[in-house]
């Protein structure tokens, strides 16, 4: 299967959006410290980089897996590949991130967890938290809950050909949606029954119409990127004090206009230099994901300890932060999630080999 150079672009953006998003927050509060000015860019809703991730999502799991279906016995397989994909970095991270909680709480802005909801962490279990928001102890690791529900349903249809399986999740989460907005269900079902469910149906889709041999013209693919773009700029969901309604519309379809330009090109040329280092970063883009509070929050304990807040400044602090967060999403990738990676298929590939001969 080949590597979708674009679709892996697209994701080093949307990740970088995210960490550019909260080196904002923390360059206004270092104004706020010097006494310098400081207005944040915040025309794009740089957040919208997770919907980007939610519908690549839909779209990659057609695209590297149509061979699966119809096959009964592949649902494990899968959930086993994503298992390693997934939970070594995240549950490191977190793991770090309850060890700072333990050692120096006063670092952090949140209120502490019971043991068991710091069990369901670890699970991909949604709870509410003491402030009402429904985020496990790693805050970021919302995003992961949504796409360990991905996960199992999608393994659940593998077995059904893949044109009706398709039809059974878009239309399976459509009625999740429609669901949680008309019956107010309690946690874990309310967070599965959220309208951004349906950015993964945007994804399988447009997986689905690739499958088909759907392809789009150079030209039309730019003007859904300018469509999105423009969309995004709008910031629809100013107009509405409910974020969850409207996100799916205001930032998962422009978000979905994306991933079609990226993915569903007619030419293939030679990727320039500019465009392969995309690709490096789109492959590290869930580490970057992952790691960029710290990175950020600890480039500005650096920079304050060194007394050179007011000499860089706001935006000073916002490039060196990126490029912190770029180098060390980078190395993680290389040195410690690609080989727990390699490490854990053979192992366990070794495993059902053996329970094969044996």
């Amino acid at each position: 299967m080949s590597k979708l150079i674009h679709i892996q672009v697209l994701r080093a953006l949307a990740a970088l959006s995210v960490a550019f998003l909260h080196a904002q927050h923390d360059a206004a509060a270092l104004a706020a410290r010097t006494g310098q000015g400081f207005v944040s860019l915040d025309r794009l809703p740089w957040m919208a980089g997770v919907d980007v991730f939610f519908v690549i999502s839909g779209f990659i799991m057609v695209y590297t897996s149509r061979p699966l279906f119809g096959h009964g016995g592949k649902a494990r397989s899968f959930l086993l590949r994503r298992i390693i994909r997934i939970v070594p970095l995240y549950w490191a991270v977190t793991t770090f991130y309850l060890a700072i909680a333990l050692a120096a709480p006063a670092l952090l802005n949140s209120d502490p967890l019971a043991s068991w909801q710091v069990l369901a962490s670890y699970l991909f279990i949604p709870f509410e938290r003491p402030d009402g928001t429904v985020q496990p102890l790693y805050s970021l690791g919302w995003t992961l809950n949504y796409e360990m529900f991905f996960y199992l349903l999608f393994a659940g249809v593998l077995a059904l050909p893949w044109r009706r399986a398709l039809s059974l999740l878009i239309v399976g989460f459509s009625l999740l949606a429609v669901t949680g907005r008309m019956f107010p269900l309690s946690q874990p079902f309310g967070f599965w029954t959220d309208p951004i469910v349906l950015e993964f149906a945007f994804g399988l889709g447009l997986g689905w119409l690739h499958a088909e041999g759907v392809s789009l013209s150079r030209p039309v693919r730019w003007l859904l990127v300018a469509l999105a773009l423009s969309v995004l700029a709008m910031n629809f969901i100013g107009l509405r004090s409910n974020l969850n309604e409207m996100r799916p519309f205001a930032w998962g379809l422009p978000a979905a206009c994306l991933v079609a330009a990226a993915a569903m090109g007619k030419t293939r040329r030679a990727p320039g230099a500019l465009t392969r280092f995309g690709e490096m970063t789109g492959d590290a883009s869930y580490a970057i994901y992952l790691i960029h509070p710290f990175v950020i929050r600890g480039i500005g304990r650096v920079i304050a300890g060194a007394g050179a807040e007011a000499v860089l400044g706001p935006w000073g602090f916002i490039a060196i932060a990126l490029a912190a967060t770029l180098a060390a999403g980078l190395l993680i990738h290389a040195f410690l999630e690609r080989p727990a990676i390699r490490l854990l298929r053979r192992w366990f590939e070794g495993s059902r080999s053996g329970e094969a001969s044996a």
